[in-house]
């Protein structure tokens, strides 16, 4: 994990999101990366407000950053006001039910502590509906609290041109305007690179600061994370035979293979592999050995996968040389695009058998 390359990515976020703030979503482990690695990188680069998930995540990250504000963007469960309130943590509230019991609790204690404002502009997932937030803006005085943050989460920000997205901004900037001297944010990562006028006063980069793709098209920042396993064993195998479970892949040409220790036990998602199965062929993803492309033969199996380098010359790979599935050109998206998926779930899923390097901090 290249840790200088997340802190050069923020900067260069926030560079670019000025005079708006440039925060930092670290939930779900800094996004499988670790936050106890990242978090510390990324205050010292600058950020001072950061996102989680949850409540245990905000808990976590305020025993590694005293000093940060620290929203949870999954909002305030019953019962829990008392715990947000004595770590500091701001939630992130989406529902009526939840603003009454956090002003009833700061009402409570005489103390009148922040919190978000999250109104739904059209994703329905979480959020107050619009009236709800017109509704509170005009109510907004007899509050036990005043809001720190109204945002809303736009949905299709990674598809460029999607009629959704401008709709979201008009309707965020129309509820926006209602709490004056209330900071607001709207942009994801995605957001952050769609103009000014989607940056208000906050944004709000996750994978884009990881090396992932935010909209479709767009480059990635610098790459962060390095992915390689071990060759195994290498085995000729002769035309026609079948590799692996299944026996979805057939051998059209006398083959050179190698068996790497990686598999979905990993996160290396089974559908990263290959099959020339006729009703659903597919090419599988690839990985670099000796310095050149070599793509994944057949199923990924529970912890092993294997590669063709036929093509690569005899003697260039043995036993214990690396694989590497993420790196020297292979970005987090060209291995979700491989499996059927998105470089979040990539990142996400990366498992705890791997040997961790940080580099850069």
């Amino acid at each position: 994990m290249d840790l200088a390359a997340i802190a050069e990515n923020w900067r260069t976020l926030s560079a670019l999101a000025a005079p708006a703030e440039c925060a930092a979503v670290v939930k779900a482990d800094a996004y499988g990366l670790g936050i106890a690695q990242v978090a510390p990188v990324l205050w010292r680069a600058g950020a001072r407000t950061f996102f989680v998930a949850h409540l245990n995540e905000a808990l976590t990250l305020r025993r590694l950053l005293p000093e940060a504000t620290i929203y949870a963007l999954n909002g305030l469960l019953p019962g829990t006001a008392p715990q947000f309130a004595a770590h500091e943590i701001r939630p992130v509230l989406g529902s009526e039910p939840e603003i009454a019991e956090w002003s009833a609790a700061c009402r409570d204690s005489g103390v009148s502590r922040p919190a978000a404002i999250h109104v739904d502009t059209g994703m329905h997932r979480l959020g107050i509906a619009l009236d709800e937030a017109v509704r509170l803006a005009e109510t907004m005085p007899t509050l036990g609290f005043k809001p720190s943050l109204i945002m809303s989460h736009l949905a299709c920000a990674d598809t460029p041109g999607h009629p959704l997205t401008a709709r979201q901004r008009l309707v965020f900037a129309d509820v926006a305007r209602r709490f004056p001297r209330v900071k607001a944010s709207l942009a994801n990562s995605a957001g952050t690179l769609m103009g000014r006028d989607f940056r208000f006063d906050l944004v709000r980069p996750g994978i884009f600061l990881y090396g992932g793709v935010a909209i479709n098209g767009v480059p990635p920042l610098k790459p962060v994370v390095r992915l390689e396993a071990k060759v195994i064993q290498v085995l000729d195998v002769a035309r026609g035979e079948t590799v692996g479970y299944g026996a979805t892949e057939r051998l059209q040409r006398d083959s050179r293979l190698a068996t790497v220790h990686i598999g979905y036990a990993d996160g290396f998602f089974r559908a990263a592999g290959s099959t020339d199965e006729r009703k659903a062929a597919k090419a599988g993803a690839v990985a670099m050995l000796g310095g050149q492309p070599c793509p994944l033969v057949g199923r990924i199996s529970m912890d092993l996968a294997t590669l063709d380098i036929t093509d690569l010359p005899p003697g260039t790979v043995g036993r214990g040389d690396p694989a590497v599935f993420l790196g020297d050109g292979i970005g987090v998206d060209d291995l979700a695009t491989a499996a059927g998926t998105i470089g979040y779930e990539v990142l996400t899923s990366l498992g705890k058998r791997y040997l961790r390097r940080y580099v850069g901090a």
